[in-house]
């Protein structure tokens, strides 16, 4: 009852938190990426959708309440792709990325790479990034399947190269003792990460900045279609993806150099790869909503810094759009 009495009044298709300060989106993508709702059944998916239809129509049943309410709406939110309308496959999910993507995380900072494994890694890596941007995109446009191959290709090949350009640099470099050149390759993985991540989500969405995005006004009415708008979804997605690996791929090698050093484990080796293992997913689950509350998944943006034609055609003065994650 006192979680019901403190509870904000349910507002369809708004967010629960307040989303102009960075808390508020904090605590909203926690809502968002939170691992239990992949495990959601679909007859539970059927009855939250059912919930807010019967909100929306008017039929909502007696002592159904606000929190039972959100808790319908976070659920149709981790599942459901807001523009196409459709589930999205559970590993691209933004609740699935930190699950699915911690094994890939812990690969590209093993120690003592080879350029095989590399390659390997940097490939999964980007390979399960590209799937996760376009599940993820804004969808109000179609795009085209040879847009996504292409895409993914460009990504995968980015990604891999910077990743090999650089351990091949470092492997030559004779000014490091091996100790310092180990160390330092445990940190390849960022800037290679970061880089890519940019063409990833350029390269993966560049379609929107060809056909545009919706922009919305204060109705929820679409007012047309802005390249502009797209440009600045993608610009705020790709510094989320720039921000997210940062503290993933410099945490973890710091923190098992430390370890690495105590009597413990120094005397159980074999423990060095499950320690791994949970430094890595405390910290990309960390991570990842603090990344993505950078800016506000619906963002806004005036109307006159948009197309002249999307200007004259609505009295807003601020329009919205959804970024995408």
């Amino acid at each position: 009852m006192a979680e019901s009495a403190s509870c904000r009044v349910f507002q369809l298709g708004k967010p629960r938190y307040e989303q102009s300060t960075f808390l508020g989106r904090l605590r909203h993508f926690i809502d968002i990426i939170d691992p239990s709702t992949l495990f959601v059944t679909e007859s539970r998916l059927k009855e939250c959708i059912k919930l807010l239809d019967d909100f929306k129509q008017g039929n909502l049943p007696s002592g159904i309440t606000d929190h039972q309410l959100w808790e319908a709406q976070k659920v149709k939110q981790a599942i459901i792709h807001p523009d196409t309308g459709e589930k999205i496959f559970m590993p691209f999910r933004m609740s699935g990325y930190v699950p699915f993507g911690t094994p890939i995380v812990v690969g590209l900072l093993l120690p003592n790479q080879t350029l095989a494994s590399t390659v390997f890694w940097q490939w999964l890596n980007q390979s399960h990034n590209a799937c996760v941007n376009f599940s993820n995109r804004n969808a109000t446009k179609p795009t085209p399947t040879s847009k996504f191959i292409q895409g993914y290709l460009g990504a995968v090949t980015s990604a891999v190269s910077i990743a090999v350009g650089l351990n091949v640099l470092i492997q030559k470099s004779s000014k490091f003792n091996p100790a310092t050149r180990l160390l330092i390759q445990r940190f390849i993985p960022f800037p290679a990460v970061a880089s890519a991540n940019i063409c990833n989500v350029a390269l993966m969405r560049h379609n929107e900045l060809s056909e545009g995005i919706d922009v919305l006004d204060s109705n929820g009415n679409v007012v047309g279609s802005s390249r502009i708008a797209a440009k600045h979804a993608l610009i705020e997605t790709a510094l989320t993806r720039v921000a997210l690996p940062l503290p993933i791929f410099v945490l973890p090698p710091i923190i098992m150099a430390f370890l690495e050093k105590l009597p413990l484990m120094q005397a159980h080796r074999r423990m060095m790869l499950p320690v791994h293992s949970l430094v890595c997913l405390a910290v990309f689950g960390l991570s990842l909503p603090l990344a993505i509350s950078l800016f506000p998944q619906m963002s806004e943006i005036e109307a006159s810094h948009l197309e002249p034609e999307i200007a004259m055609a609505t009295d807003c003065k601020v329009l919205t759009y959804n970024k995408g994650l």
